[in-house]
């Protein structure tokens, strides 16, 4: 069982090696990069192309390690046990039907192998991490409400994902394989781009980019635009039937883009560009 890379996702050798690796390994795939770089879509399309049901945990500020094993709903059991008929009274007597399993006990006991994504691991609490060494290690945890040991059935594909928001403990990442995905050069961004764009016009493309690169590597942006943000932004070049001749600069100086809300994305950002394209222009 290896991955190949897919139609829709392209990837590079080395995230190709990094992901049947972590097969190769058992481990869980630890992947980081810039937001936008695809690594949410890594899960999904690893899965697709393995024939895997995929399971994904979208982690939040709020949300407790517990959630992904199971919660015990006790609001419910005493709601319907001040409500209860006979035949509900039955229900109530089985604290098991209060009990909602979360996506790591789906992934145990699913009847074949499947992906679970962990989405953006750094958005919870520092200690969130370490609350499922032991559940990702051993494949296995205690159900104190029902005295059940829930044991996995197969060994699940983890994809984590982290944006790097915070530092993740070192006893997690000594139980992961990791892969920084760099931010694509111009070959293989074009090589995206025709993934969704198969029929956009060369000189278009080929100007577009250039654009985008110029204001990437604008010095002091708060926020680069990033792939997501690119493809984004094509989409409506195309659908706005925005002429070549926009995008082009005569004296090659940067100018200011159309629609360059879809790249640039806070008003400090958008104000440094516009100082730059002023002070260009002056200084001609």
């Amino acid at each position: 069982m290896k991955f190949q890379g897919t139609d829709n996702y392209v990837a590079t050798q080395d995230l190709m090696l990094a992901v049947n690796a972590a097969i190769t390994l058992q481990r869980p795939l630890l992947v980081k990069g810039e937001p936008g770089t695809g690594k949410t879509m890594l899960a999904e399309e690893v899965a697709s192309a393995l024939g895997m049901p995929l399971l994904q945990w979208h982690i939040k500020s709020t949300t407790k390690a517990q959630q992904g094993l199971y919660e015990y709903d006790a609001v419910s059991r005493l709601r319907d046990s001040q409500l209860a008929d006979v035949e509900g009274s039955q229900k109530v007597r089985d604290i098991a039907n209060y009990i909602v399993k979360g996506v790591l006990w789906q992934a145990f006991t699913a009847d074949k192998p499947v992906a679970l994504l962990i989405d953006e691991i750094d958005k919870a609490d520092i200690e969130f991490p370490n609350d499922l060494l032991r559940e990702i290690d051993r494949m296995e945890f205690y159900v104190y409400e029902t005295r059940e040991l829930v044991r996995a059935k197969h060994r699940p594909l983890v994809f984590i994902t982290s944006n790097n928001e915070k530092e993740l403990p070192d006893a997690f990442l000594r139980r992961c394989f990791f892969h920084y995905i760099k931010f694509p050069d111009a070959e293989t961004m074009k090589r995206i781009v025709d993934v969704h764009f198969p029929s956009l016009k060369q000189e278009l493309l080929s100007a577009a980019m250039k654009t985008f690169y110029e204001v990437r590597n604008l010095p002091g942006l708060k926020k680069k635009p990033s792939t997501s943000e690119l493809l984004d932004w094509l989409k409506l070049l195309v659908a706005d039937d925005i002429p070549l001749e926009a995008l082009q600069n005569k004296d090659d100086k940067v100018t200011v883009p159309p629609l360059v809300g879809a790249l640039l994305k806070n008003e400090q950002d958008v104000t440094l560009f516009e100082k730059l394209v002023f002070m260009q222009r002056h200084n001609r």
